[in-house]
């Protein structure tokens, strides 16, 4: 285990332990459990979307439902059409799924250098095949069919060697299960696909990999009673093996996301803009397109540098994290065009991550004049120190910041470089900060820059 990740561990530990609170299973208790402390202070995370989606590779994640469900995409059912014989089932494409490439510790090492904190791996999507062998998905699981591995396993051990903390995605239903479909031809008065399926599934992975991040998703059809959700959580908090760690989402049941749980991530891709009043997420994609690998992606379908960085800062500035998705093949590699992006995000965080990791919203997110600047703040007793994330370099040899206030011990640095610059005052708030000295084939970026304003007075 890394040192980084024990100590935040242990922290959150001791932060949950002095509570001494036994919490009981309905939202008004869950909701008051303090979020480990490890969650907020780690602003990044990995999210890892890999199933039997990763073969067709094409459409997206949902490659089954656009091809056989209720609302059938013409494009995917043309192309199955048009490549594959007609008695073809999506269960034929779980033996093609061969992750012969597939290595946990490269994959461990690419996600530590992009600067993340902690992983979250897709266990089971709505399609149902399990990346673990269990017990309750027979035949549909990646040790029966397929690559003849426990891959939550592997990647669990490869992550628990660096200073990465280990999270898993769980969809709570599945698309075409016969139970489910079932209990909803009920109405969800019957829950036999819950009692059967989505609860030892969720037992399971916990006991067996002890997650930290429990991310449950595929709720919206059914209300939480149906899924037993807060059964389910107050047992993970109370009595589970990462009772004292573990965090999750709100995606539990109709009427409970973007309301209930630990952090709230509201829709894919919630990027509010301005400051929360509860921890939320933003989970998002690098291809604009899917979560899944596409073979048919384009190079302008893909986050550039400039718009994942963009991303981060206004998801840190308004207090949320940000998790970023990957896709890797079916054959189990992570394109380079992802690796790219995630080691160029670690070289970034490497500069700048003393603005991200362990920040806090200030009263400004973003400054009063220049829209391409954005803040986050750090505290330390009586000192007050804010990091203004430049997105566009000034035109000029003046960065003027509207909404710091400074005092007579402020200063002022480009992060990643050496020289402290000059600055005036600008009224009572506001400073303009000198770049003629910058030297500028120095900048320690390609891209967004971070000034550091120690000692501010707001």
């Amino acid at each position: 285990m890394g040192a980084l990740r024990l100590a935040a561990l242990c922290l959150a530990a001791l932060t949950t332990l002095s509570q001494g609170v036994t919490y009981q299973p309905n939202w008004a208790s869950i909701d008051s459990r303090p979020l480990p402390a490890w969650y907020d202070q780690s602003k990044l995370g990995i999210f890892v979307h890999w199933g039997v989606f990763s073969v067709p590779s094409i459409s997206s994640e949902w490659f089954w439902e656009r091809w056989q469900g209720e609302k059938p995409d013409p494009k995917v059912v043309q192309f199955m059409k048009d490549n594959y014989r007609p008695d073809f089932t999506y269960g034929d494409f779980g033996k093609e799924f061969t992750a012969e490439f597939f290595d946990a510790d490269q994959w461990a090492k690419i996600f530590e250098a992009s600067g993340a904190k902690y992983i979250v791996f897709v266990s089971k999507h709505h399609e149902g095949y399990t990346n673990w062998p269990s017990k309750y998905s027979f035949n549909w699981n990646s040790m029966d069919v397929g690559p003849n591995r426990d891959i939550v396993g592997e990647l669990a051990t490869a992550v628990r060697k660096t200073d990465l903390i280990f999270g898993l995605y769980h969809s709570l239903f599945e698309w075409f299960h016969p139970l489910y479909l079932q209990d909803k031809a009920n109405n969800f008065t019957t829950q036999d696909f819950v009692a059967r399926k989505t609860m030892p599934e969720l037992f399971e992975i916990v006991n067996k990999y002890k997650p930290e991040v429990i991310w449950s998703d595929g709720d919206w059809e059914a209300p939480d009673v149906y899924w037993n959700s807060t059964n389910f959580i107050a047992w993970l908090y109370n009595e589970s093996p990462v009772k004292d760690t573990v965090v999750t989402n709100d995606r539990w049941g109709i009427g409970v996301t973007c309301h209930h749980g630990g952090y709230l991530t509201c829709m894919d891709r919630y990027n509010p803009g301005v400051k929360q009043n509860r921890k939320f997420e933003n989970a998002m994609t690098i291809d604009k397109g899917s979560w899944g690998f596409r073979r048919n992606a384009y190079l302008e379908d893909y986050l550039t540098m400039d718009e994942l960085l963009e991303t981060l800062i206004v998801t840190v500035s308004c207090g949320g994290n940000l998790l970023v998705n990957v896709g890797p093949t079916k054959y189990g590699m992570i394109a380079p065009i992802y690796e790219e992006r995630l080691r160029d995000l670690g070289q970034w965080m490497q500069v700048n991550g003393d603005g991200i990791y362990g920040s806090h919203p200030w009263t400004y997110q973003n400054d009063t004049k220049n829209p391409d600047v954005w803040y986050t703040m750090k505290a330390d007793g009586s000192s007050k120190d804010v990091y203004a994330f430049v997105l566009k370099w000034p035109t000029t040899d003046v960065l003027t910041l509207a909404a710091p206030a400074p005092t007579s011990t402020t200063k002022v640095t480009l992060m990643g470089y050496q020289a402290p610059l000059n600055f005036t005052k600008t009224g009572s708030q506001g400073v303009s900060v000198q770049l003629s000295e910058v030297q500028y084939a120095l900048l320690p970026c390609e891209w967004a820059w971070t000034f550091k304003l120690t000692n501010i007075a707001n």
